[in-house]
C-alpha cells in the first residue's frame, strides 16, 4: 500500500491504494487529466470568438488555483503570495528598476521555500513538491518584469529584435498577471511561456497574420484559418502513454536508490556500476517525459502553442514544448542535452539580464560552457575524417555524455542530501575531480563564435566611446545587445507567426 503523506486532498486515497502509487502522484495525474478535459471545454465553449478575454482570464485562473489546492493544500498559498508581492513590487518600484527587485524577491522567496522543505520538513516525505510549480512561477515573474522594463522604459533602438518582439508595452492588470502565473494549463507542470504569447492566445490573436510597421509596431493584416490541434494532442498523448508505461514497468525494477545500496557498492564491479547508473537514470527520465509532454498537450488542447507552419504547410504546435526526446537520448555533449531538456528554462536563462545569468546558472546548475566545450575544442578536430573515425568519436562522446549526465543528476532524483553524498562518496567524487583537472590542465581555445562575440563587444565599446567623445547625440549600441544574441530561438517563435 502506498503510504506517502500528502499536503493535498486525500479524496483519491482509495485509488492510490488500488494502483499502489503515492497519493501525491495520483493527485497530480488525475488533476492533469482533468485539466486536459477542461482545456478541450475551454477551447470549445470559451473560445475567444464566443466570450470575452475577461471571462477567459477568470476561468483559467480559478481552475488553476483549484488544481493547486487539490494537489498541494495550503502550500498552494505560496503561489498567490509570491505572485501578489511581485505584482506590488512592479507597481510600487516602477518600470526602471522593478525587474531587478522582482528577480531578487522571487528567487529569494523560492530559495527560502526550498531550504525550508529540505532542512525543516522531511523532503522525502512527499512525492510531489510545491516548489516545482513555484520554479515556473518564478521564471514567469522575472521574465515578465524584464519584458515590461524593455517595453515601457528602454528605447526601441536599445533592444535586440527578440527583446522588441517580447516587450510588453503596458502594465498588466492584476487579473491578467494572476492568469498568466496560475492558469490551469500550466499551474502544475508549466511549461514557461512568454506573457505576450499567453495574452495573444487569450485574446484570440494567435492566428493573425502580422507584419512589422514603423517603430517596430505590429500591424494586423488579416486572420488566417484556425488550425486544429487535435492531431498534435493525440500524438503527444501517445508519447505520454508510452512514457508512463515504461516508467511503471521499468523504473520500479531498476530504482535509482539501488546505486547507493551497501551490498551493491561492495560487490559490484566498476563496469556494472557504470552500466546500472546509466540504465537506472534512463528508466527515471520517462517520468519527466510524461509530465512535460502531457502539460504541452493540455496547452495545445486549449488552443495555445501554435507556432506557425513548416515548409510543408503543416501546423506546428511546439511553441512552448519543453523537450525533444530523441535528441536527449542521442546527445553527444552536455550542450546538446541541455538544449533539448527543459527547453523553456534554457531560453529563460539566455534571455535573462547579464548580471542575473551567472547567479541563475549557479543556482539551477544549467551552465554548459565549462568542461565539455573545452574538451571538444581540444580534441574534436582530430576525429573529423575519415567518417569511420568520426563515428568512433560520436560513440565515445555519447557514452561519456550519458554517464556524466547520469552522474550529475542523481541528487535531483534522490531529492535528499545524505543519499546524494553517499552516492558521490562511493564513486570517490571522480567526475568532480576530473572536471576540475580538465579546467585546470587543458588549454582554453577560443572558437570562432567566441572570437566573433569578443570582436563585437570590442567594436561596440569602441563605437560607444567615439560617439561619446564626439557628442553627436547619436544613440550607441549597447554591449549587452551584442552579447545577448543567443535569443534567436525566442525571436523565431514570433517570426513564424508573422509569416
Amino acid at each position: 500500500m502506498a503510504t506517502t503523506s500528502t499536503t493535498g486532498s486525500t479524496l483519491l486515497q482509495p485509488l492510490s491504494n488500488a494502483v499502489q502509487l503515492p497519493i501525491d502522484q495520483v493527485n497530480f495525474v488525475v488533476c492533469q487529466l482533468f485539466a486536459l478535459l477542461a482545456a478541450i471545454w475551454f477551447r470549445t465553449y470559451l473560445h475567444s470568438s464566443k466570450t470575452s478575454s475577461f471571462i477567459r482570464h477568470v476561468v483559467a485562473t480559478l481552475l488553476g488555483l483549484y488544481l493547486a489546492l487539490f494537489c498541494f493544500g495550503w502550500y498552494a498559498l505560496h503561489f498567490l503570495v509570491q505572485s501578489g508581492i511581485s505584482y506590488c513590487i512592479m507597481i510600487i518600484i516602477g518600470v526602471e528598476n522593478m525587474h531587478n527587485y522582482c528577480f531578487v524577491f522571487a528567487l529569494g522567496y523560492l530559495t527560502v521555500c526550498q531550504v525550508t522543505r529540505v532542512y525543516i520538513f522531511d523532503y522525502g516525505q512527499y512525492s510531489a513538491d510545491f516548489s516545482g510549480p513555484m520554479m515556473i512561477i518564478t521564471q514567469k515573474i522575472t521574465s515578465l518584469a524584464c519584458e515590461i522594463h524593455d517595453g515601457m522604459f528602454r528605447k526601441d533602438e536599445e533592444l535586440t529584435s527578440s527583446q522588441r518582439d517580447l516587450a510588453v508595452r503596458r502594465m498588466p492588470s492584476l487579473l491578467e498577471y494572476l492568469s498568466y502565473n496560475c492558469n490551469f494549463m500550466g499551474i502544475l507542470a508549466g511549461p514557461l511561456c512568454s506573457y505576450k504569447d499567453y495574452i495573444t492566445f487569450i485574446e484570440g490573436r494567435s492566428y493573425h497574420i502580422t507584419q512589422s510597421g514603423e517603430n517596430g509596431k505590429e500591424e494586423t493584416q488579416y486572420e488566417r484559418t484556425e488550425p486544429s490541434p487535435n492531431t498534435a494532442v493525440v500524438q503527444k498523448l501517445l508519447v505520454c502513454g508510452l512514457s508512463l508505461l515504461f516508467h511503471l514497468t521499468i523504473c520500479t525494477t531498476l530504482p535509482v536508490e539501488y546505486n547507493i545500496d551497501e551490498h551493491f557498492q561492495a560487490t559490484a564491479s566498476w563496469p556494472t556500476k557504470i552500466i546500472y547508473l546509466y540504465i537506472s537514470l534512463l528508466a527515471a527520465r520517462p517520468k519527466y517525459y510524461f509530465a512535460w509532454t502531457l502539460a504541452d498537450a493540455i496547452n495545445n488542447a486549449a488552443g495555445f502553442g501554435f507556432r506557425g507552419y513548416d515548409e510543408n504547410g503543416a501546423a506546428r504546435w511546439d511553441l512552448i514544448s519543453n523537450l525533444r526526446i530523441q535528441q536527449i537520448e542521442m546527445s553527444t555533449s552536455f550542450k546538446m542535452f541541455l538544449d533539448n531538456w527543459n527547453i523553456q528554462t534554457a531560453l529563460w536563462l539566455k534571455s535573462s539580464p547579464p548580471w542575473q545569468s551567472p547567479a541563475l546558472d549557479s543556482i539551477l546548475f544549467t551552465n554548459d560552457k565549462s568542461i565539455c566545450p573545452e574538451m571538444r575544442n581540444n580534441f574534436r578536430h582530430y576525429f573529423i575524417e575519415p567518417s569511420q573515425l568520426k563515428l568512433f568519436y560520436d560513440v565515445i562522446t555519447w557514452i561519456v555524455t550519458q554517464v556524466a549526465i547520469s552522474y550529475t543528476v542523481v541528487p535531483f532524483v534522490l531529492l535528499s542530501i545524505k543519499p546524494s553524498l553517499t552516492f558521490y562518496s562511493s564513486w570517490y567524487y571522480c567526475l568532480h575531480i576530473l572536471g576540475i583537472l580538465v579546467l585546470l590542465l587543458l588549454p582554453v581555445k577560443k572558437t570562432q563564435r567566441r572570437k566573433n562575440t569578443h570582436e563585437n563587444i570590442q567594436l561596440s565599446q569602441s563605437k560607444k566611446f567615439d560617439e561619446g567623445e564626439n557628442s553627436l547625440g547619436q544613440n550607441s549600441f549597447s554591449t549587452t545587445n551584442n552579447v545577448c544574441n543567443q535569443n534567436q530561438e525566442i525571436a523565431s517563435r514570433h517570426s513564424s507567426l508573422k509569416q
